[in-house]
């Protein structure tokens, strides 16, 4: 969660999110429309989200035993998890791994990273809940898309005795999260069930699959995330994005008024309900739902920033850091903001602020990518400075 270039159109999707899941929606009788796409080309099947691996299981009957033995259930268990000598994980946004793909690959986002604990707890009875973290929606953008993250994270309950049982209050809570500190002050969450958490994940699979241009598997993951968990209107987001693509105009605008229909004010399907209009010549009705957005979101994601590369491209560098500044100032963990800053601030001749700004990238980096690619522009700057 997370996924982070002026673009014709705009489409919306939804990566998984932070609000607490709502009323069943109702009969979604002709809502898919499975003959209009292809079958697809990986394995979708919402049990693999949690599933463990041979590999997993031996790992647990192995390190994991050897640490519970000492420790106890839970503490063995997040030691051997989490300890900068055990199986040693990395935090990467790059993209939505299940249980086993988190820990073969020693990597994963917080939904991965979550799935893999989970699977884990799961398979030692430890009894746990998954947390929906409510935070701001952070917006990202790749290839025309914007996409809303949330945050998830899971708590483990102590296990006193044998005898004894489950032991309940905050002393005996232990929340595990994959951000840094800083990100998580003040930060509100709701439990949800685990079939919602498997409808989260399914939905990140279809958000990446539109990502890459995947159109027809982004519709199968879409389609399995609905019917996982039919509460959780991120799907229904995606999906219509599906039929845009698919040219379903029909289908995608019904999608997106069961989400209305359940929150009239979602950013999402506002957005995405006024584009499906104005595709289908309906400009009055698009015009006002287009208002609707423009009231519950007068600024919309990444304005200042475009600002700020347009007088980038002009060599306008004051402005630039100026627009930045204010872009920073509303999701100030976006990693490309920080970078972006850093640039304006060198082309100003303020090398330690572009160093600040840089460090900055680096440590909000959701990727090993972008961490690698920052830290290079790190690396230089500080050869400057050494000069």
């Amino acid at each position: 969660m997370n996924l982070r270039c002026v673009l014709a159109s705009i489409l919306f999707a939804g990566l998984a999110g932070c609000a607490a899941p709502p009323a069943p929606l109702p009969n979604r009788e002709g809502l898919f429309a499975d003959a209009a796409f292809k079958p697809p080309t990986e394995r979708i099947e919402p049990g693999d989200a949690l599933a463990m691996s041979p590999e997993m299981r031996h790992f647990a009957e192995t390190q994991i035993r050897s640490e519970v033995r000492s420790k106890g259930l839970r503490e063995g268990l997040i030691s051997a998890l989490y300890s900068k000598t055990q199986l040693q994980l990395d935090y990467d946004g790059a993209g939505t791994r299940n249980a086993a793909q988190a820990f073969e690959a020693r990597r994963g986002n917080c939904m991965s990273l979550v799935l893999m604990t989970a699977a884990f707890a799961r398979y030692f009875n430890l009894p746990m809940t998954f947390n929906s973290v409510v935070t701001d929606d952070l917006w990202t953008r790749y290839r025309g898309m914007y996409f809303a993250a949330g945050h998830v994270n899971i708590t483990l309950a102590r296990i006193a005795t044998p005898t004894s049982g489950l032991v309940f209050g905050a002393d005996n809570l232990m929340t595990i999260d994959f951000l840094p500190s800083s990100q998580l002050k003040g930060q509100r969450s709701r439990a949800v069930d685990v079939s919602t958490v498997v409808a989260m994940y399914l939905s990140n699979r279809a958000a990446e699959a539109l990502a890459e241009g995947k159109v027809d598997d982004a519709y199968w993951w879409s389609r399995a995330a609905i019917d996982a968990d039919s509460r959780w209107l991120a799907a229904y987001n995606n999906l219509a994005v599906v039929y845009r693509h698919k040219g379903l105009r029909d289908r995608a605008e019904a999608a997106l008024r069961l989400v209305l229909a359940r929150e009239p004010a979602n950013l999402e399907a506002l957005a995405n309900l006024s584009l499906v209009l104005r595709d289908a010549g309906r400009t009055s009705e698009a015009d006002a739902f287009a208002a609707r957005l423009a009231e519950a979101q007068p600024i919309p994601p990444y304005r200042y920033f475009d600002q700020g590369m347009a007088a980038m491209r002009v060599g306008d560098f004051l402005s630039a850091r100026d627009l930045f500044r204010k872009e920073i100032a509303r999701d100030a963990y976006v990693s490309e903001f920080h970078f972006w800053l850093a640039i304006a601030s060198y082309g100003m001749g303020d090398l330690a602020a572009a160093r600040a700004e840089i460090a900055k990238a680096v440590e909000h980096s959701a990727t090993v990518g972008d961490r690698e690619l920052y830290g290079a522009k790190q690396a230089w700057l500080n050869q400057q400075r050494a000069r």
